[in-house]
This record gives structure tokens, sequence and C-alpha cells, in this order.
């Protein structure tokens, strides 16, 4: 008797722990809790340059960056308020994408070999070029007339130095800590002109409290080409974001992208690259 009801007892609790179980499984199942699973995606973007990648002050992003970044989700199947923004400062890029911290990068990324050693790029989606951002006012007109003035660059860039070896060997140089401290100096008149890329000075032109103060030079110092950033290996995530990029081109929604986010700087961009095509 006692027997009996010992075996009974074990059967049921049997069947308690199997059905407990099995619900276990079906709620792990329906939460990945990463960037490459049903419920979002993770994409790095930068959270500091108007016109590109910008954190509101409501907390929203804005920027051709975030509008190529959100129009690719979409069309891998995530809407927008399944994508997780994460920022993605420079220095960091690749290991964010080693480490899978991000599914995705799109944050004025350009692709260079010794880059693509450690990630692999889709795109590019933008011909960017070094350029300088000078006074409305102004009249350099090429690198040569930098020789006897002032050019600012944020500290760590290379470009500012970059016109000094190739083209104003007399050209003074001066870092601040950001963009902004840069404009600030170009427009007192303290300092003559900034360099970086051209898309980056188009975004700080076109801000309404900078409008018709400064204008771009137009001069294409450097080819920046300017991918996605994916893990390396990934031929998948690459191949479909590839897919998307040439989408967004063909249905107009780069150009479209570009007009509102960079248009009032009068930014003269080139013409969307073909996917693969570096120069």
């Amino acid at each position: 008797m006692n027997l009996r009801k010992v075996s009974a007892a074990a059967a049921c609790a049997l069947a308690l722990s199997v059905t407990a179980a099995a619900c276990g499984s079906d709620d792990d199942s329906g939460d990945s809790g990463d960037g490459g699973g049903k419920d979002k995606i993770t994409i790095g973007i930068k959270f500091d340059q108007p016109g590109l990648g910008l954190k509101e002050p409501d907390g929203s992003y804005s920027g051709f960056d975030v509008d190529v970044a959100t129009y690719v989700a979409k069309e891998l199947g995530y809407s927008e308020d399944q994508i997780e923004w994460k920022e993605a400062i420079s220095a960091d890029r690749e290991t964010m994408l080693e480490r899978g911290d991000v599914d995705m990068i799109a944050a004025t990324y350009s692709i260079t070999d010794e880059r693509e050693q450690k990630v692999d790029f889709a795109g590019p989606y933008l011909l960017a070029h070094q350029d300088l951002l000078i006074r409305a006012d102004d009249d350099i007109t090429k690198g040569e007339d930098l020789n006897g003035k002032t050019l600012c660059s944020v500290t760590g860039s290379t470009s500012a130095q970059n016109v000094k070896d190739t083209i104003a060997p007399k050209a003074q140089l001066a870092e601040r800590p950001g963009y902004s401290e840069c404009l600030d100096a170009v427009a007192s008149g303290s300092i003559d002109a900034l360099t970086t890329d051209d898309s980056i000075l188009a975004g700080y032109a076109a801000q309404e409290a900078n409008k018709g103060k400064f204008k771009l030079a137009g001069l294409n110092l450097s080819n920046e080409n300017y991918g996605v950033g994916v893990k390396k290996g990934d031929e998948k995530m690459k191949t479909d974001v590839d897919a998307a990029l040439e989408k967004m081109v063909s249905d107009g929604s780069w150009e479209k992208f570009m007009d509102a986010n960079l248009g009032p700087a009068n930014y003269d961009f080139e013409p969307a690259p073909k996917i693969g095509d570096i120069k």
C-alpha cells in the first residue's frame, strides 16, 4: 500500500517537471535577447554629428546615417520601435562589432584596408571627401590658400596635418576638443578654417543656428567611402544589407535622405556609389 502511494507521487512529480521544462523552453525561445533575434536589432550610430547621427534633446535620433540605418532595418524585417540605438564612438567601432554589442554600425564609417582586417563592410552608401569649412564671406578656393592661415581640427584627428603635409606647408595648425569649439573659433575669426569630411562639415553648416555663417570650400582632399560595418565573417548580414542599400538608392530614398539632412548646407554631394565600388 505504501509502495503504491510513493510510486503515484513520483509519477505525478515527474509529469509536473516535464510540463514545467516544456513551458520554460517555450519562454526562452520567445525572447532571444540579442540583436539577431526577432525582437530587435541593435545599431551603432554617432550621437554628436548633426545631419548625420545626432541624439536630440528629446531622446530621438536624426541624421542621414540614422535614416539609412532605419531603412536597412526595415528591409531586414524590423520596425522603428524594434531598433536599439547605441553610440558608436570612432575608436570603439571595431570592438563593438567584434564583441557583438551591435549588429551593424552606420556612423560615418570609412571603409579602409586596416578596418577590413577586423570587420566587414556593406556598401559603400556615400562617397565623402575631406574638405574645409570656412566663413561665408571668405575667399579660400584651393588648399594652397591656407598657407599663412590657421586650420583647425579636433584633437586626435590627422585631417589638418594631412593638409599641411601635402598642400599647405605654411599653414598653422590648431586643435580643439570638438567640432563646436572649432566652429566658434572660425566664426570669431581667430581661426580661418575647419577640416574633416565634407559630409560632417555640411551637417554643422546646415544647423539652424549656423545657417548663412559658413560654407564648404569645395575641395576634394581625400576619398572617404562610408560603409555599414558588420561582424567579420557574417556574409548573410553583409549580403542582406547590400541589397537594402541598393533598393534605397533605386527607389529614391537615398536622395531624399540626403536632401533632407544635408541639403540646407548646399552640400554638392556625389551620386550614390555602386555597391562594392571603392574609390
